[in-house]
């Protein structure tokens, strides 16, 4: 395989969504990695409500417009997606969210992690790799089932 056939395939996987190539040719096996394009977190600021305009045939009311409850307001605001951690699979690999087959999970949506707790384990090569939580915070999301094959850099939870 020569060199400028090289090149191609690095540009075609550079241009492309691909995050892994494996070319065999005349008994030569060639494999091309890159990082997957990084996510971006977009926050979306709450736009305060107005009161609705009257229809025309009603009076105007003196009275004003009942005001949101609080509570859903607190709940909005609390969950500030800048915030946001993205757990990223370290390696290739099998995502397994309980220490062993039929065992609870390390961790649950909601769930209260601490920096170094056990998150996950993911198997490549017949070895196991715990992946931990490099932040305190609230497990919002499992990206992932039990037994799926994750690509490296892939987002395995969400925490806040």
């Amino acid at each position: 395989m020569d060199f400028d056939k090289i090149r191609e395939l690095a540009q075609i996987l550079k241009a492309s969504s691909l995050t892994r190539l494996r070319v065999e040719e005349d008994g030569t096996v060639l494999e091309l990695e890159a990082e997957p394009p990084q996510q971006q977190v977009v926050s979306v600021a709450p736009v305060a409500a107005t009161p609705a305009t009257p229809a025309p045939e009603q009076e105007p009311s003196a009275t004003p417009a009942p005001a949101a409850p609080q509570a859903e307001e607190d709940a909005d605001a609390a969950f500030d997606m800048s915030k946001l951690t993205l757990v990223k699979a370290p390696m290739v690999g099998v995502f397994y969210a309980a220490p062993s087959p039929g065992a609870e999970p390390f961790v649950h949506v909601g769930s209260k992690v601490k920096k170094g707790d056990t998150l996950c384990v993911m198997e490549a090569m017949k070895l196991m790799n715990e992946v931990t939580a490099e932040c305190d915070g609230e497990v919002v999301d499992i990206c992932v089932e039990d037994g799926d094959l994750v690509e490296f850099g892939g987002t395995l939870m969400k925490i806040h």
